[in-house]
C-alpha cells in the first residue's frame, strides 16, 4: 500500500467522548421524556447526526432538542472528555512522518475542534470536516471526498479510521481503505460485520499498517 493520507472519525475513535455523549442524551431525553430512557437505551444513538436521532423521536421539536443537547454537551465537555491509549503518540508520529491527517465527523466543526484542543491533538490535523461542512453525513462518501480534496489527496492513497458502521461504509463508498477500532462502544464484533480492511486493537497498530516504526 502507498498510504499517505489518514482520515479519522473523532468521537469514540480519537477521543473518548462516550460518557459525554451518553450524559448529553440522557439529559436531553429526561428533559422531554421524563423517566422514559435509561443508559442502555441511548447507546444506539451514538454515531448518527443529532438531527436524525431526534427527528425519529419528534420532528416538530428537533432543533429544540439539539439546542438542549449541545448546551449540556458544551458545558460538560472538558470535564468528561478523555484520551484513548496511544492516540496522541500515534498521531504525533504520523504527523512527523509527513502523513496528511484529517478529521471527518458528524459533529459540527466548532465542537469537533473543541475536542481536538482538549486533547492537544489540534496542531497535527490539516483539516476538519464537520457536519456543517457538507450536505450529506457519513455513511455518504461526501465528507471523506471533501477531506481528500482539502488535503490534495486521492482515495487510493487514503485510509479511513472509525468506530462505527458509517465510518467504514463511507470509506468503502469513497474508495479508501478502512480501519475499525476494537475499542468501539458498539463492540468489536458489531464493527467486524462491516468488513473493514483492518481492525486496530490500539491506535498505535496503525503505524505498522502504514509503514512507520512504532513509538
Amino acid at each position: 500500500m502507498n498510504i499517505r493520507t489518514i482520515l479519522f472519525d473523532l468521537d469514540g475513535t480519537l477521543i473518548d467522548t462516550n460518557e459525554l455523549i451518553i450524559q448529553s442524551f440522557l439529559h436531553t431525553l429526561e428533559t422531554y421524556y421524563p423517566g422514559k430512557y435509561k443508559r442502555e437505551d441511548v447507546l444506539p444513538f451514538i454515531g448518527p447526526p443529532l438531527y436524525d436521532t431526534f427527528a425519529a423521536l419528534d420532528e416538530a421539536r428537533v432543533q429544540e432538542m439539539i439546542a438542549t443537547y449541545r448546551a449540556f454537551n458544551h458545558a460538560q465537555h472538558d470535564a468528561l472528555v478523555r484520551e484513548y491509549e496511544t492516540v496522541y503518540e500515534t498521531i504525533e508520529a504520523l504527523y512527523r512522518n509527513g502523513f496528511r491527517l484529517g478529521v471527518v465527523t458528524t459533529k459540527i466543526n466548532a465542537t469537533a475542534i473543541m475536542g481536538l484542543k482538549r486533547t492537544k491533538l489540534d496542531p497535527f490535523f490539516h483539516c476538519v470536516v464537520g457536519l456543517d461542512d457538507v450536505k450529506n453525513a457519513k455513511p455518504h462518501p461526501e465528507p471523506i471526498l471533501k477531506a481528500l480534496e482539502l488535503l490534495d489527496s486521492k482515495p487510493e492513497e487514503a485510509i479511513m479510521v472509525g468506530d462505527n458502521y458509517h465510518d467504514i461504509l463511507a470509506g468503502k463508498q469513497a474508495g479508501t481503505k478502512t480501519a475499525g477500532v476494537a475499542w468501539t462502544i458498539k463492540g468489536r464484533e458489531y464493527l467486524e460485520k462491516y468488513e473493514p480492511d483492518f481492525m486496530l486493537e490500539k491506535m498505535s497498530d496503525l503505524l505498522r499498517i502504514v509503514g512507520v516504526e512504532s513509538v
